[in-house]
C-alpha cells in the first residue's frame, strides 16, 4: 500500500477517529445488501481492513464469514475482527476462487498497481462475485466536508485514482461495471464535534498537505463551528460506492 504507511501513531489515530457509529454505518447497510446480496456463511474479503470495524459490522449484520486482510502490522494489532491476515492487493493470502465477494473501504488510493490488484482480485473472487469499493475518488470531492474546509487537500484527492481509471484497470482484467452511487453518512455529530475529534494522522490527504495548509484548514473548520453555534447540525458526507463484478457465471 503506497501512499501512507500506518505506523503506530497513524494506526492509533485511525482506531480512535476513523470509524462510524452504528447510526452512521446503518446508511450503508441497504446499499451493501443490494449489491452484495449477502447470505449466512457467505465468504467476504475485506481487503485493507484496517482496524476491522467494517469486517465486524458485516459479520454482525449478515452472519458472513469475513476474512480481514491488512498490510499494516500496527493496524492488525488493533483489529477488532478476529484473526486478520497479513497481505495486500497484490498478494492476497487466499486460494483461487475462495471468496463470494470483496469489500475495499478507503483503500484504493493506497494501491500502487491497480492492474496487478485487478488480476489478484480476479483470482481470489469466485466467478460472478461482486467487488464493492467505498472511496473518495479524484474529481469527486464536492460532497465530502473535509475538503470544504481543507481546500488545499483537494489537490491530494485529485492525485487519487479516478472512477474511470479504476474501471479501466479492472476492466482490463475482465471486471464489469455494475454501479456507482453516493451513500450518505453522518461523519460527525456536529462541526464542533468534528473539530474535537479530528486527527490529522488518520487522514492521508491531511498528512500530505503542508503544516501551514493544515492549520489554515483547521482555522476554517473552527470558524464554521463557531458560526453554527446552537444550530450546529450533524455533518453529513457522501462517499462513493463503486461496484464491479468478476467475470463468469456464479
Amino acid at each position: 500500500m503506497a501512499r501512507m504507511e500506518y505506523a503506530a501513531a497513524q494506526a492509533d489515530a485511525f482506531a480512535k477517529t476513523r470509524h462510524l457509529d452504528s447510526d452512521a454505518v446503518a446508511h450503508w447497510r441497504p446499499a451493501v445488501a443490494r449489491h452484495l446480496r449477502p447470505r449466512p456463511g457467505m465468504r467476504l474479503l475485506d481487503l485493507g481492513a484496517g482496524t476491522g470495524t467494517w469486517a465486524r459490522t458485516f459479520a454482525g449484520w449478515y452472519g458472513l464469514d469475513v476474512i480481514a486482510v491488512e498490510p499494516s502490522a500496527e493496524m492488525r494489532a488493533r483489529c477488532v475482527h478476529p484473526d486478520p491476515l497479513a497481505g495486500d492487493a497484490a498478494s492476497v493470502p487466499l486460494g483461487d476462487a475462495y471468496v463470494d465477494g470483496g469489500w475495499m473501504s478507503t483503500v484504493i488510493h493506497h494501491v500502487p498497481d491497480l492492474t496487478a490488484a485487478a488480476v489478484e482480485l480476479r483470482r481470489v473472487l469466485r466467478p460472478g462475485a461482486p467487488l464493492l469499493i467505498r472511496s473518495a475518488f479524484a474529481g469527486r470531492h464536492e460532497q465530502i466536508s473535509l475538503f470544504r474546509y481543507f481546500t488545499e487537500a483537494v489537490r491530494i484527492l485529485d492525485s487519487y485514482p479516478s472512477v474511470a481509471g479504476v474501471c479501466s484497470a479492472f476492466g482490463a482484467a475482465g471486471f464489469e461495471f455494475v454501479a456507482l452511487e453516493q451513500v450518505p453518512q453522518v461523519s460527525a455529530a456536529s462541526l464542533a464535534s468534528a473539530v474535537t475529534e479530528l486527527r490529522r494522522a488518520a487522514h492521508t490527504p491531511l498528512q500530505l498537505i503542508t503544516d501551514a495548509e493544515y492549520e489554515t484548514g483547521l482555522d476554517r473548520l473552527r470558524a464554521a463551528a463557531r458560526a453554527a453555534g446552537p444550530a450546529d447540525a450533524p455533518v453529513v458526507d457522501r462517499l462513493d460506492l463503486l461496484v464491479l463484478r468478476r467475470p463468469g457465471k456464479p
